[in-house]
């Protein structure tokens, strides 16, 4: 969460961010791919997990080996929800 308000702040952003508790029986109707998981209008940051199927409650790894996303597919999600390739 700090990673992606320092993101937002950056980028002159003051989106709001809802947190959403997902159980295990709302896996599969949310598309819930792990923690921790970004939407940015109801699509994940990460391009490549856009069609995984393998919903859970398990903990996320993102490409690049981490636990968290990166600032640049952060800064990279939301240029692409806003169309600014400035943003990039």
């Amino acid at each position: 969460m700090d990673r992606l308000r320092e993101v937002l702040k950056g980028c002159g952003l003051s989106w709001p961010i809802i947190e959403i508790h997902v159980d295990d029986e709302d896996t599969d109707k949310l598309h819930f791919l792990g923690s921790p998981s970004i939407r940015i209008d109801g699509v994940d940051i990460e391009p490549s997990a856009r069609q995984r199927a393998d919903f859970g409650i398990i903990c996320r790894t993102y490409q690049g080996g981490g636990g968290v996303p990166s600032e640049d597919l952060i800064r990279s999600a939301i240029a692409e929800a806003e169309g600014n390739e400035f943003l990039r």
